[in-house]
């Protein structure tokens, strides 16, 4: 058994690791508040964008757009633009590695080409190590994200699709659900597949429907008057949506990353708090040893000189 004195050193160790620990839980508590209102408030407006991307591709038949075509088979390279969103710290749970460990599984396909966008210096330094190429890294967004901060990201993105570099622009990111609970996730945003936004309407149409909605003018065949070039305009609308996508992707992925270290940081206190009770009845036994042998060492004394 250790001694007192490197039981107490122990101790103090301890103290202050859980003193450190409780303030990082209180700073990422107050982070993630603040997280998650952002990202609840831009849901609605990222819904909203979506209804109204998905009702054009409902509606307009002979829509034709390059953001919105699937490359033709002549076109398709076998190249993936990929971005990855990570956090520019750790100390935050499993956050990081179940967004990356779900990205490397898509890396370790042979049949394409995959080019890497990181956000976040974690998924940089991941990427690299395994030895992917990465054409891009954004790590200097601050923790209040604003969608002015998003632009570079998504031209980027959007500019190489265009320029016929990639077949695909897919993304990475962890959405958040609760405090408790973040799923890390891969979505397609570049072609905006006009099958998928069909899908999702029917799907959204049998739920309303079993609800009891009355669908007569969800169904009816809406009649767009476009003012100007329609191939512009439906393109600068699909721009808006990627931005948007992509802008709601990183604050549900900074509402996750502040809700794990909340959670890694709670739990971590609440070890330190049971290593010290630990420790200190480790203390009290080793004082009560040492004193139950003075105790004997005296009367060992006393009996000598008797």
């Amino acid at each position: 058994m250790a001694g007192t004195k490197e039981i107490k050193r122990r101790i103090k160790s301890v103290k202050n690791t859980k003193k450190i620990t409780k303030a990082m839980e209180l700073v990422a508590a107050s982070k993630m508040k603040r997280a998650v209102a952002s990202t609840l408030a831009s849901r609605l407006y990222a819904e909203y964008s979506w209804d109204i991307l998905a009702s054009i591709a409902k509606n307009v038949e002979d829509l034709d757009h390059p953001l919105f075509n699937e490359r033709e088979k002549k076109d398709i390279k076998g190249k993936v633009l990929f971005v990855l969103i990570t956090s520019n710290r750790g100390l935050c749970g499993a956050y990081n590695a179940q967004v990356i460990k779900k990205a490397i599984s898509l890396l370790k396909n042979k049949n394409v080409t995959i080019d890497v966008v990181s956000i976040g210096k974690k998924g940089d330094v991941a990427m690299h190590r395994v030895g992917v190429n990465v054409v891009a890294s954004f790590s200097d967004l601050s923790d209040k994200i604003s969608l002015s901060e998003i632009i570079p990201i998504s031209k980027f993105a959007i500019d190489e699709y265009g320029a016929l570099k990639y077949d695909k622009v897919l993304v990475a990111y962890t959405d958040f659900i609760s405090a408790i609970a973040q799923k890390a996730n891969i979505k397609q945003i570049l072609p905006v597949s006009r099958t998928d936004l069909k899908e999702l309407i029917q799907s959204l149409e049998h739920i309303e429907n079993h609800e009891g909605v009355d669908l007569n003018n969800k169904n009816k065949k809406i009649d767009y008057l476009f003012e100007g070039d329609k191939v512009k305009l439906i393109g600068a609308l699909a721009e808006k949506l990627t931005r948007m996508q992509i802008y709601q992707m990183i604050l549900e992925s900074n509402a996750s990353e502040q809700s794990s270290r909340m959670i890694a940081m709670k739990n971590a206190s609440d070890a330190s708090g049971e290593m010290i009770d630990d420790l200190t009845l480790m203390f009290n036994k080793a004082r009560q040893a040492n004193i139950t042998r003075e105790i004997s060492e005296i009367s060992a004394g006393m009996a000598s000189v008797s």
